[in-house]
Order: structure tokens, then sequence, then C-alpha cells
């Protein structure tokens, strides 16, 4: 998976992070290690995939909202029923990697997920954080910037 869009959550001091009310069940793989992996599912329907980024203890996490499948093509177009808008979302993204719940609390390390960022030559563009209605004003959305 090559990264286009991700948006980032700051935890205790971020009111629209999972972890702004302190921890619970459904979010404790955000106060895990570094690249644990934290699934979601958003209003009922879609697993949402994100990747912890503070150190343990420290929930902080990256949202993967956008990407480019580079390996395994023919299977996320089979898992998603379609070849158009295969991972222009995050529910889209957790679906053609057949990312769900049972990978919540997994280590980027142990699992079978590949995912890098473009390379140091594309262009990102900060924006407002969307699909949220609380800390609408950080600038924590990066968008990679079509050339």
């Amino acid at each position: 998976m090559l990264l286009t869009e991700v948006e980032a959550y700051g935890g205790a001091d971020d009111p629209a992070s999972h972890a702004y009310r302190g921890r619970t069940r459904r979010n404790a793989p955000m106060f895990g290690r570094p690249g644990t992996l934290y699934v979601y599912r958003s209003y009922g329907i879609h697993w949402c995939v994100n990747i912890v980024t503070g150190d343990l203890g420290v929930p902080q996490a990256v949202l993967l909202r956008g990407g480019t499948v580079v390996e395994g093509h023919a299977e996320a177009v089979a898992r998603r029923g379609r070849s158009d808008h295969l991972t222009d979302g995050p529910g889209k993204l957790a679906e053609a990697l057949a990312i769900d719940g049972a990978t919540s609390g997994v280590s980027l390390a142990q699992s079978r997920l590949s995912i890098r960022v473009a390379d140091d030559q594309t262009p990102y563009v900060a924006t407002p954080r969307i699909g949220i209605t609380r800390g609408t004003d950080r600038l924590w959305r990066f968008v990679a910037v079509d050339g």
C-alpha cells in the first residue's frame, strides 16, 4: 500500500480522538506501542485502520484514509467487488486490504500489511481533518498532491 492520505489524532488533548476521554476496551490499542494497529468500526458499518504513533501509554495514532494498492491488486478488487474507487476512503482501504476488528491490537511488524509513503519528491498538503465535528481546526490531514 502506498499511502496518499492520512489523518493524525492526538489523544488526550484532541477532542476528535477516540482516546480523548481516556482508555476504554475499544480504544485500548491506541495506548499500545508505536506500530500497533488500532482498528474500529465507523458508524457500525466500515472498518477503519490506524497506526499508533505515540510512545507506550500515549494514545496518538494516524488514520489511513487513502492509498494505492501496489501488490495484490487482483485480491483487493475481489474484496471490494469493483476496480474503481478501490482505496479512496478509510473504510474502502480497510476492506481492500482485508483489515477488520481481529487486526486491532496487532503490531504492524507482525501483520501481513506492508505500508510505505511516497518518495521524498511527492508533495503533500496539510488540510483540516474531515468526517469529524470537534477539533476541525487542526491541519492534521495530509494528502498527496497529484503531480
